[in-house]
């Protein structure tokens, strides 16, 4: 079968002259041009990083699985993406590391790709590129970090950041012990080792099909990731020549099987956004009401953080997630093709649980429904989202003034004010944090609570807001409401004293102001202008989608294909 590296090394003339010769400037020898695959391995490897900076050492283990095969591996890199350090927020350069894996791939001599990923916006923006232009194409993740070790038990990243960051405001830590547990919570190579995003998408995509079976969990720096990467880089080769590309993987039903996967888990909200936009660039017809319709009701079948006690080292000693899927039985699609050529009921045959506690069977979960809720209303007619499980009881249903904030300038500046109006039944409100208003629609819908109310000892209250939060962390949080405030959005006019209904069971999100006052707000209210924006930011400001379309562009939906625009043979020779 031809391949599209042939039309680069397989040239003959200057064309192929200058392509091979270049090359060989590295010690390449002839023979690497015989017309076997070449397999392009996208790294996301940056020391600003830190989940993903042991990916430099895995690209040489699936180097050593690509050679093995027959095949000739060429490592380029691509921006990377990291939540600990990137401002304003890596989800403002999601699309952007998609264009530039797209265009990598697409303008080199390249068969099939190993997209090396690992920090949460990392994942879907290498999928979402390779997807653009459709060659077979393979997921490997640095993997979740060993568990925190603090004081005798174990931690886990970003979960227990946010609970260590409330009691040391609220004087019930010490400053001491806030640093001893920071030292203590990242202790090993690899990304966040709750089931926050990086872990959920990791689970997602071994769900879609494109990981090898078993590689979502095994912890970064045991020996069996450096083998899963050696295996992947086997696969990829043969992927390369059976043409087995993501369109033919993800299809309607490998995305049904993500949703359904990603609620068992208890998996980040987050999820939602990156699923929408990797549909979007396949051409799968999936809106958000899919993941209620598919996913609300599903049962929590995994015990970790946030949503329970556990956290992904366990999760892989107690078999991981191809138990979860056998324990999914019917409720998934277990035909479905993966990048091993064979169904998922193939690739998981034979999962054994070694720890219920860890993994429960379908027929005792930990939770009778653990899925995403889609919520809708007059608040957010084109949706928004809340993580039930994740939430306090209490606060699923429930009515209360709505306490407004602008901005994240004006939260921080005034959440910790002693004489602010605010009691358990208060509703945070944050507006403008949406991905226009922000822009890039940052974590920080997971407010943190007033010093008033943590000194009381109060835990949790109902917050809104346009942004997204953290998969490590938790609350009653309503996320991604749609449209954002900076658009208009029923958001936007919210006001301080407002009575807010949240009803989870119902679905219903509702502001409690007349029809009439809404409309004399929405004619008094004025956008938002930002004439200083520039570059990157002003191409997102002006073809970010909403939340509910997975805040992808609106040129980059829909896939470009693996084709390169023609050049004549004089063309070709004479450069």
């Amino acid at each position: 079968m031809p391949l599209r590296s042939h039309d680069w090394f397989l040239r003959s003339g200057q064309a192929g002259f200058k392509a091979r010769s270049r090359m060989k400037n590295q010690g390449t020898p002839q023979e690497m041009f015989d017309g076997r695959p070449v397999i392009g391995i996208c790294n996301t490897w940056s020391e600003l990083t830190p989940c993903n900076a042991q990916l430099r050492i895995l690209a040489e283990h699936v180097k050593r699985g690509v050679l093995e095969a027959g095949g000739f591996p060429l490592e380029f890199p691509v921006m990377s993406l990291g939540e600990t350090l990137m401002r304003p927020t890596t989800m403002l350069y999601r699309n952007l590391v998609s264009m530039d894996v797209e265009e990598s791939i697409r303008a080199n001599p390249l068969d099939a790709a190993v997209l090396l990923v690992g920090c949460d916006k990392t994942t879907p923006a290498a999928i979402m590129g390779a997807c653009s232009v459709d060659i077979p194409s393979i997921v490997v993740t640095s993997g979740p970090m060993l568990n925190g070790k603090f004081q005798g038990r174990d931690i886990g990243a970003g979960t227990d950041k946010f609970r260590f960051t409330e009691e040391w405001r609220s004087g019930n830590m010490s400053s001491a012990d806030y640093i001893e547990a920071e030292t203590c919570m990242s202790r090993s190579d690899g990304h966040c080792m709750t089931m926050g995003t990086a872990s959920s998408m990791a689970c997602v995509v071994e769900a879609l099909g494109l990981m090898l079976p078993g590689g979502a969990a095994i912890p970064a720096p045991d020996a069996r990731r450096r083998r899963h990467c050696h295996y992947t880089g086997n696969r990829i080769v043969e992927m390369a020549q059976e043409n087995l590309k993501p369109s033919k993987i993800l299809t309607r039903r490998a995305f049904e099987n993500a949703i359904v996967v990603n609620a068992a888990i208890g998996g980040s909200t987050n999820v939602i956004l990156h699923l929408l936009a990797i549909a979007g660039r396949v051409g799968v017809d999936l809106c958000l009401d899919d993941f209620d319709r598919l996913g609300a009701e599903i049962p929590l079948l995994v015990n970790l953080k946030p949503s329970g006690d556990f956290l992904m080292e366990e999760f892989y000693y107690a078999g991981g997630l191809p138990v979860v899927m056998q324990n999914l039985g019917e409720i998934i699609d277990l035909d479905a093709i993966t990048v091993t050529g064979r169904s998922q009921a193939e690739n998981t045959a034979g999962a054994v649980c070694y720890d219920r506690q860890v993994i429960a069977p379908l027929e005792e979960p930990f939770q009778e429904q653990a899925g995403i809720a889609v919520l809708r209303g007059n608040l957010c007619p084109d949706g928004a989202v809340i993580k039930p499980s994740a939430a306090s009881p209490q606060l699923l249903q429930h009515r209360g003034p709505a306490l407004v904030f602008e901005s994240l300038t004006d939260f921080l500046a005034r959440i910790d004010d002693p004489d602010l109006d605010v009691d358990e039944n208060t509703v945070l409100v944050l507006q403008n944090v949406g991905p226009k208003g922000f822009p890039g629609m940052p974590e920080v819908g997971n407010m943190s609570l007033p010093r008033k109310l943590l000194d009381r000892g109060l835990r949790d209250l109902l917050r809104l807001s346009d942004g997204r939060m953290s998969g490590t962390a938790y609350g009653a949080v309503v996320l991604h409401i749609a449209p954002e405030a900076a658009v208009g959005g029923t958001l936007a006019l919210v006001q301080t004293g407002d009575m807010i209904e949240l009803d989870v069971p119902a679905r219903r999100l509702h502001l409690d102001v007349p029809p009439e006052e809404l409309a004399r707000r929405r004619h008094c209210w004025l956008p938002a202008t930002d004439d200083s924006a520039r570059g990157y930011t002003r191409i997102f400001l002006d073809h970010a989608q909403q939340a509910d379309r997975g805040v992808d562009f609106d040129v980059l939906v829909g896939g470009s294909g693996a084709g390169v625009v023609a050049t004549s043979d004089a063309q070709a020779e004479a450069v």
